[in-house]
């Protein structure tokens, strides 16, 4: 897995003060013998935006610039990481019959309860000619969408620690479309945002204005984090029931 962040920028300043933005940069830590307890991440692919002088961050890793006004992306970066999934979700198929599947669901937040997830969506999909879908969740709502063959389960307000069910069941018209193997289904997408968290763990040390007149600039920073390419493949196989032989003596 991967993170891909951008540092996105909002000025507000009178003239053309010079702005430096420090992060927990490894390399940068590294270099200063600074590596200990402080938690520090490994930026690649670091691309900058047009202001910011590439010399002097070649040289010493310092992010100069002088910004222009209004809304820039500063900085794009990835982190290559073993991140397992913020929202996991496992489906269980079960057949007790051999028209009538079953979907058990399970969506479980794994970070922690001090976070709060928003927004966030679930697309579980379905055989195209699934008949009537009925569905029940333990939060949020669930709709059939035909156009996707798929349910969207929706929930606004995932809080971290947290596990929520949905339980769906559903009819296929033939026994070909029964029969249809699970692996060639389609993955599970999941869609949220987390607001004032990070999952990289990247850190906004300071972002200082430096301007010669003296007037005071208030920086603020804030953390976003949001679902990318998202996607968790089915785990469990299809359950057929066994044929029932009845025998007469």
């Amino acid at each position: 897995s991967e993170v891909v962040g951008v540092l996105k920028m909002r000025t507000f300043l009178t003239g053309m003060p010079e702005c430096k933005l420090g992060l927990n940069d490894k390399v940068l830590f590294e270099s200063q013998g600074r590596i200990g307890k402080q938690k520090t991440v490994e930026l690649e692919d670091i691309k900058f935006h047009q202001c910011v002088r590439l010399a002097r961050f070649e040289n010493d890793r310092t992010i100069s610039f002088i910004p222009p006004d209004g809304n820039f992306d500063l900085m794009s970066y990835r982190l290559s990481q073993n991140i397992k999934p913020l929202i996991w979700v496992e489906c269980q198929v079960e057949k007790p019959s051999r028209s009538r599947t079953e979907y058990l669901v399970k969506a479980r937040s794994q970070f922690k309860d001090r976070s709060t997830a928003n927004n966030v969506e679930i697309i579980l999909p379905l055989p195209a000619d699934a008949i009537s879908p009925a569905v029940k969740t333990s939060i949020g709502s669930a709709v059939y969408v035909p156009e996707k063959s798929a349910l969207v389960w929706t929930i606004k307000s995932f809080p971290g620690g947290k596990e929520y069910v949905l339980r769906c069941h559903f009819n296929l018209p033939s026994v070909e479309a029964q029969d249809e193997v699970r692996g060639k289904m389609p993955p599970m997408k999941v869609k949220f945002e987390i607001p004032y968290f990070t999952v990289s763990g990247i850190q906004v040390r300071y972002l200082k204005v430096i301007e010669k007149s003296g007037y005071q600039a208030m920086p603020w920073v804030r953390y976003f984090t949001c679902a990318g390419n998202y996607e968790i493949q089915f785990q469990n196989e299809v359950q057929h029931p066994a044929p029932l032989r009845i025998t007469n003596s």
